[in-house]
C-alpha cells in the first residue's frame, strides 16, 4: 500500500519498513558542534520530525534537558520511547509540526525541511517563526543541491533559502558544511537564522 507523504501513514510506513536512509544512527557533526559550543543548559530545544531522536538523545545527554522531541509518526515516537526510555515522556508531541504549539530559544532542523511538500515551505518559515522566541535561532542542515521534484528528499539553493527565509530572519550563517558525513558531503549547508 502506498501513502502520501504528506500524511503520518506514509511516515509510519517507512519505519514500519526500516525505509529510513536519512537516518544515520547518530546526531550530525555540524549540529553536535554547535551545541558543544552553547553553555547555557536551559535552553529550550525544539527537533521538529525527530525520527528516532539522535539529536534529541544527544542533547539530552549533554545535559540539555529541555530539549523537546517532535515527530508525526506514532512509530518512530514508540521507537525512541522504547530506545530512550528515560527521556521526559512530557516532551515528546506525536503530532503534526504544524498545529504545535509552544516556545523555543532553538530549533533544530536535521531532515525534516527536506520531508515536507514544497508548497508547504512558506508554512514552514511562518511555523518555526511563531515557535520561536524573538532572537530565536533555527540551527541546522539544508540540502543545498537539487534532489528530488516529486517526493522527499526535497533540496534547494542558497537563493531559494534566501528569498524563503530573509523577511523574518537574519541569516547570520548559510554556508557549505565542511564537516558532514561523507554520503553528503558537498550536499549540506550548515544554517544558523536568527528570528527578527
Amino acid at each position: 500500500m502506498s501513502y502520501y507523504y504528506g500524511t503520518s501513514a506514509y511516515w509510519n510506513n517507512r519505519y514500519e519498513d526500516r525505509a529510513t536512509g536519512w537516518d544515520i544512527g547518530y546526531i550530525s557533526t555540524p549540529i553536535q558542534n554547535f551545541f558543544k559550543q552553547q553553555t547555557d543548559k536551559n535552553l529550550r530545544i525544539l527537533v521538529p520530525g525527530a525520527g528516532n531522536g539522535w539529536e534529541v538523545e544527544s542533547l539530552y545527554d549533554q545535559g540539555f534537558q529541555n530539549v523537546h522531541y517532535l515527530d508525526f509518526s506514532a512509530l518512530a515516537g514508540q521507537n525512541f520511547k522504547r530506545r530512550v526510555p528515560y527521556f521526559p515522556g512530557n516532551q515528546v508531541y506525536i503530532e503534526d509540526f504544524f498545529e504545535h504549539e509552544g516556545c523555543y530559544d532553538i530549533i533544530v532542523e536535521q531532515t525534516f525541511f527536506s520531508a515536507i511538500p514544497i508548497n508547504k515551505r512558506a508554512s514552514y518559515v511562518n511555523k518555526i517563526h511563531q515557535l520561536l522566541v524573538p532572537e530565536g535561532r533555527l540551527v541546522g542542515l539544508l540540502f543545498g543541491i537539487p534532489m528530488f521534484g516529486d517526493h522527499p528528499p526535497f533540496g534547494g539553493s542558497k537563493e531559494d533559502y534566501t528569498e524563503l527565509f530573509a523577511n523574518k530572519f537574519d541569516l547570520k550563517v548559510m554556508e557549505w558544511a565542511y564537516n558532514s558525513i561523507k554520503p553528503r558531503r558537498n550536499s549540506e549547508l550548515f544554517i544558523h537564522f536568527i528570528r527578527k
